[in-house]
């Protein structure tokens, strides 16, 4: 009887785990990881010498691995359907990307925007697609520093207008099901909501350059 107690007890903290929400600052935490390693993915794209995370997911398999590997997947598909959109971001936003406060302002101001009406995966995507892009344009034109400031307001945006709706579907690896569901409706979905993602873009580009500063 003991042992069955014992086994019954287990069982409950395992299914208690498996239950729990995540936490915001675990799902800030996450997205500042994941966003490290989207960057890292980007600069090793455009063969710009950066050193790896010190543990980097896509390679480390787990959850979270899993999750940077889909996130980077539906990156180059976004990417992929507007090339010109995700390059020169800085140039785009006319802004210079030696000011720590200038690139904050700016990626903070078209994360708004492009979230202003509604959170889907296809903006998250496009999101991160943002700061891997103005990443790239940091470290080219000599200013390496800038890619903490980019991974810092990706969570500070995170905390402030994605964890509620990121808890309702039970965290990050929700994004899992935009490649594990083979359904030919879903993936044209994906491809809807990414192209939705670009035009809330371009809306973006377009506030912030006309926005009083």
């Amino acid at each position: 009887m003991e042992m069955l107690r014992r086994s019954s007890v287990f069982a409950a903290e395992v299914m208690e785990v498996f239950d729990r929400s995540p936490t915001d600052k675990e799902l800030v935490s996450q997205a500042k990881a994941l966003c490290r390693d989207y960057i890292h993915s980007r600069l090793n794209r455009t063969g710009i010498g950066w050193s790896k995370p010190e543990h980097q997911l896509s390679a480390s398999g787990g959850m979270l691995g899993e999750v940077s590997s889909v996130l980077m997947w539906l990156g180059d598909e976004l990417e992929y359907l507007r090339p010109n959109i995700y390059r020169n971001v800085a140039r785009q936003l006319n802004i210079t990307v030696a000011s720590e406060s200038v690139v904050s302002d700016a990626f903070l101001a078209v994360a708004a925007e492009i979230f202003s009406t509604g959170i889907t995966w296809g903006k998250v995507v496009s999101l991160y697609a943002v700061a891997g892009a103005l990443a790239v344009d940091c470290v080219r034109h000599g200013h390496p520093a800038m890619v903490h400031t980019i991974v810092d307001c990706m969570g500070e945006f995170v905390l402030k207008s994605l964890v509620s709706w990121l808890k309702r579907r039970g965290g990050w690896a929700d994004i899992t099901k935009c490649v594990v569901n083979t359904d030919p409706s879903f993936r044209s979905h994906w491809l809807m909501s990414a192209a939705c993602a670009c035009g809330h873009y371009l809306k973006a580009m377009v506030f912030y350059l006309l926005r009083d500063k």
